[in-house]
């Protein structure tokens, strides 16, 4: 039998595969964990089971890497969340899925980031995430239209971790994209850094052009907030390597790395690499968790001052 958690200040909701990492943040938030259950049918439906009540303020810890399925698990769980007595629900995914899409490149797209971000938006009052994929939106408010729209990044806290690993590193960007990350990681140390240009022919062919900063005898990190196939990674890094750096190491936020792309990403030549474990993985070397835990803290806070 589920136990009742109306009697306390706040508590975290988790699934089970993301014990371990939820229950980290909820004890150093200062909240109470409790893990939903859930069966799934043979057809594929999802079964769930929540705490018979729940206090006030619930976040729900939810990565949604490998979405589609988990976008059905916060529909469930959310509205169920509500009629047990939460009123105020944060979403803290670490990483937040189809934001990618935000705009129709063909006639009759559908863009994904609006339909998704409305969704989150009618679930939750608040949404926490690390390095969304956000390009041309300014805002995670824009994309996910709640009234605390909070966004952390992985940068300072991979930057901090290549600081502890090598000397005066050279930072790179993969592609333009990269830049907000490369540069916000590179400022924290005084670093020298640049960005890519890549052409993209596909999925899985890509065009890297490196930048004019001199690399020769140096040691490089590639640094991006995501590294999905590892085709632009691996390809950035043999010409860096060809450009006589002295080592290749990579750093990412979230370590999708879909089928062989770490094999492909170490045969190019990279060395080390380094991730945060919003996503889990074997790279995984830095904890979002002191931060996700301090912002909410912060909603606490406000949360008991406003009542």
């Amino acid at each position: 039998m589920s136990t009742p958690l109306n009697d306390l200040a706040g508590c975290l909701l988790c699934f089970e595969n993301e014990r371990v990492i939820a229950a980290s943040a909820a004890h150093a938030a200062g909240l109470k964990l409790a893990v939903i259950a859930r069966h799934r049918f043979p057809d594929g439906e999802l079964r769930l089971r929540l705490p018979e009540a729940l206090p006030a303020r619930v976040v729900l810890w939810r990565g949604l890497h490998q979405p589609n399925e988990k976008l059905v698990e916060l529909l469930l769980a959310a509205q169920t969340a509500r009629q047990l007595g939460a009123q105020h629900l944060t979403l803290v995914a670490p990483y937040l899925a189809y934001m990618r899409q935000d705009i129709a490149f063909n006639p009759g797209e559908v863009v994904s980031q609006r339909v998704i971000g409305g969704f989150l938006a009618s679930l939750f009052d608040a949404v926490i995430t690390v390095d969304p994929h956000l390009h041309r939106v300014s805002m995670l408010s824009e994309a996910v239209p709640v009234r605390d729209a909070i966004v952390l990044s992985g940068a300072p806290l991979l930057a901090d971790h290549i600081a502890r690993n090598r000397v005066r590193p050279v930072l790179i960007g993969p592609d333009e994209e990269s830049l907000q990350w490369v540069s916000s990681a590179a400022q924290r140390f005084g670093w020298d850094h640049a960005v890519c240009r890549k052409t993209r022919h596909g999925d899985h062919e890509v065009e890297i052009e490196l930048p004019a900063l001199p690399v020769a005898g140096r040691q490089v990190v590639l640094m991006d907030d995501v590294a999905s196939s590892g085709h632009t990674v691996a390809q950035a890094t043999r010409l860096l390597c060809a450009a006589g750096a002295a080592s290749v190491d990579v750093a990412v936020t979230h370590a999708l790395f879909a089928a062989d792309a770490v094999r492909l990403i170490r045969e190019a030549g990279a060395g080390q690499i380094w991730s945060t474990d919003c996503i889990p993985h074997p790279s995984n070397t830095v904890s979002i968790v002191p931060v996700v835990a301090e912002v909410l803290r912060e909603l606490v806070a406000v949360g008991r001052s406003a009542a």
